[in-house]
């Protein structure tokens, strides 16, 4: 008869953003026996990079681990978001079951999908929690249908389609069996017992030689690299020495030094730990996801984990804006080499190849992925210049091939023409239209990865911001001919250094929207605004109105200068042409023309096109 260790769970907790996953969290750590009674719970406790907390979503994988009635349940929560779907697939390795949040109005998302299909294909236990039941709109029954149909289209089995389900109100710190509000009670017992009953206690084989393998990455200045991962057979302690099999297949011995486990909001030093174990390991500078540590005398390592290639890349360079330096603290190149080699050591979906001395073409998962990467480097007093994205083509059988996406968007009735006519130009496919009722159509489309790349701004103006799109990685597939997307208006360009003035930007707003205010300092050849057509234009928005002693009897006051349109990061790298570079650094995001000067742009337009004829 097989043992199993019963004082343990192990369980991942997956959701479409902003279901309420990492605010479940809190809600079992809070109502748990493993805080303190002094320590007081931030909100979204789990969340601790301020990125996170500002956005509302989960970037990095977190472990904690609760007790409840002497047993230890290792909740793992997971990003939501398909750009971090590396993360979700490694972490489904190291769990017996998932607790899949959904919210009860939104139903079932293009990221659940995303995220429980990961979780069927390694057969775990799954227990599905319907959170939000408090809100008025909420429709916990066909919300519920909705995720048995999600499942029995993902193929599950018989065993994953009788899924038990919670009904929670984690802000309130409510939840009950029942599916009628009214039956919400003060308390988190009904998910705490639903998995003690039905998530799989780990098998306890610790008496058979170790197996460790290694799913997520953490770096610390004094130990080094650290492998987070499951004990899947055996025992370790600290001082053993141990054999890790490397992924090129060779093997290295080294020493245990330190050993770490999750308990609450921190990892705590443990001496061992056994089959079923979630932990932490220091001792090898060079361990890496997917590698297997075992006894130096049985050498019999797990098979790889599977790690998502990147799919969309962005050249870094090294600032040499005539503002460069002016703001950072890390303005060099071998500053910015340093931080891309550090992030290297915890990012394993990330790839970065120098280009030049100053320049390094950085992949990842997607925009969301390299801007959190860009918006980190820059809090930490990083300058740089980035260029615009492009996605990563693929040779396969002998044909290209470029990244294809699943877009769903979800609009109000009215303004659904313009988004499938939007989807076309850009190459989209619409595979399904669903009449969602209160005037709400759900739209599903297949649309190349490129298509994607500046769609978010223009679909927001085009829904009046009522509009909700979202996307996952689909496929690599024979790449579509001809251009897609980019942007169809022209960029407003400085042509002097200076500061703006009120009296400049007036005569220029009215051809186009400027995206700086009066007194900005500006330089010859950064982009000031947007032109209302299709070609660049060049303007002097540092122009002072002459002094005369000649008065107008038309005043300048009766001119209102309109308000600027002040670009956030993703809506800079949205903006961005082939020509163009984003200015980053801790105080500015500025756009800017790769060369500068006016003339030199004409000269290097004119030799692009006579290349492109002579090609054609």
């Amino acid at each position: 008869m097989t043992k199993l260790r019963e004082d343990i769970r192990n369980i991942a907790i997956i959701a479409h953003v902003d279901h309420g996953k990492t605010t479940l969290v809190d809600e079992l750590l809070k109502q748990s026996s493993t805080l303190d009674a002094r320590t007081k719970l931030e909100d979204r406790a789990m969340d601790s990079n301020a990125i996170e907390k500002e956005r509302g979503i989960t970037i990095l994988a977190k472990n904690t681990g609760v007790e409840y009635k002497d047993k230890r349940i290792n909740i793992l929560d997971t990003p939501g978001h398909a750009d971090f779907g590396g993360e979700v697939e490694r972490i489904m390795k190291m769990v017996d079951g998932v607790l899949l949040v959904v919210d009860a109005y939104e139903g079932t998302m293009p990221q659940t999908r995303f995220v429980l299909k990961k979780a069927l294909e390694q057969n775990l236990t799954p227990i599905v929690v319907v959170n939000k039941i408090d809100k008025p709109s909420a429709r916990p029954a066909e919300v519920v249908d909705e995720v048995l149909e999600l499942f029995i289209e993902l193929g599950a089995d018989g065993d994953q389609l009788d899924f038990p389900v919670v009904y929670t109100s984690a802000i309130n710190g409510t939840s009950s069996l029942s599916d009628d509000p009214a039956d919400q009670k003060q308390t988190m017992d009904p998910v705490f017992e639903t998995i003690l009953d039905h998530i799989p206690a780990p098998i306890d084989n610790s008496d058979e030689p170790l197996q460790f393998q290694v799913s997520l990455l953490d770096y610390n200045d004094y130990v080094g690299r650290i492998g987070i991962g499951r004990v899947f057979r055996g025992q370790i302690k600290v001082g053993d020495n141990v054999a890790l099999s490397k992924l090129d297949g060779t093997v290295k011995n080294f020493r245990v030094t330190k050993m770490f486990g999750f308990f609450g909001l921190g990892r705590e030093e443990i001496q061992e730990a056994k089959a079923g174990d979630l932990i932490a390991l220091s001792g090898m500078e060079d361990i890496f996801v997917g590698e297997t540590v075992t006894p130096t005398d049985h050498i019999d390592p797990l098979p790889l984990l599977h790690i998502d290639e990147p799919t969309l890349q962005m050249t870094f360079l090294v600032n040499n804006s005539p503002f460069a330096g002016r703001e950072g603290d890390f303005v060099t190149a071998r500053k910015i080499e340093e931080r891309l080699e550090q992030e290297l050591q915890t990012d394993v979906s990330l790839r970065v190849q120098q280009l030049t001395p100053d320049s390094w073409l950085v992949s990842g998962r997607g925009e969301l992925h390299l801007s959190i990467l860009i918006e980190t480097m820059r809090r930490e007093g990083y300058e740089l210049q980035v260029s615009r994205p492009e996605e990563i083509l693929k040779e396969i059988d002998g044909v290209l091939c470029e990244p294809f996406e699943i877009v769903q968007i979800d609009t109000p009735a009215e303004y659904q023409g313009s988004v499938i006519q939007a989807l076309a130009e850009r190459k989209g496919e619409m595979l399904n239209m669903v009449n969602e009722g209160n005037n709400q159509v759900r739209l599903t489309f297949l649309t190349p990865a490129r298509g994607l790349i500046g769609f978010t701004t223009d679909f927001l103006s085009m829904t009046r911001g009522y509009g909700i799109m979202n996307h996952t990685f689909e496929k690599y597939a024979p790449m579509v001919k001809g251009n897609i997307g980019g942007r169809s208006r022209g960029a407003i360009i400085a042509n002097e250094t200076g500061q703006t003035t009120h009296y400049a930007m007036m005569s220029v707003q009215e051809r186009g929207t400027l995206f700086v205010n009066p007194a900005t300092e500006v330089y010859e050849g950064m982009i000031v605004g947007e032109n209302s057509r299709e070609n660049d234009l060049t303007v002097n928005i540092t122009r002072k109105k002459e002094q005369s002693n000649v008065r107008s009897s038309n005043k300048d006051s009766t001119v209102v200068l309109n308000a600027s349109r002040i670009l956030s990061l993703e809506e800079s790298i949205e903006f961005m042409d082939d020509d163009e570079y984003l200015e980053v650094t801790p105080e500015s995001l500025r756009l800017r023309k790769q060369i500068l000067d006016k003339g030199m742009r004409a000269k290097d337009s004119k030799k692009k096109k006579a290349t492109v004829a002579e090609e054609g």
